[in-house]
């Protein structure tokens, strides 16, 4: 998948230009590492089969993914976040969640790489 619909480029853009690529490229990694958290998280959720705790933790990474400019994991989170689905269908979201944040950061990291 490409970066234009991984990203909201305008905004990065607009970070690069005013924080730079070093700033940027800080905010990716501390991203990456909180990701980790915030997805091991939901699946605590799963888990315990707790809504609080769902609704909670992916609010969370909702919040990260739209500061960071990742357009499809935060729309992916706007539509489980309150998801009243069963459990095993939740388990199936984690995963698509999942594999969604990794392709997303794998375009910011190309993306940010092409900025001068």
């Amino acid at each position: 998948m490409n970066s234009i619909n991984q990203l909201d480029t305008d905004l990065l853009t607009g970070y690069v230009e005013n924080l730079g690529k070093d700033i940027v490229q800080q905010m990716l990694d501390l991203y990456i590492q909180q990701s980790v958290v915030y997805l091991r998280d939901i699946n605590e959720a799963i888990t315990e089969c707790s809504q609080p705790l769902w609704q909670d933790h992916c609010h969370k990474m909702k919040g990260a993914t739209g500061s960071v400019g990742l357009t499809l994991v935060h729309a992916k989170l706007v539509t489980i976040e309150k998801s009243t689905d069963d459990w095993n269908v939740k388990e199936s979201y984690i995963n698509e969640l999942s594999e969604l944040n990794n392709e997303a950061i794998a375009s910011f990291t190309a993306w940010l790489s092409e900025q001068s």
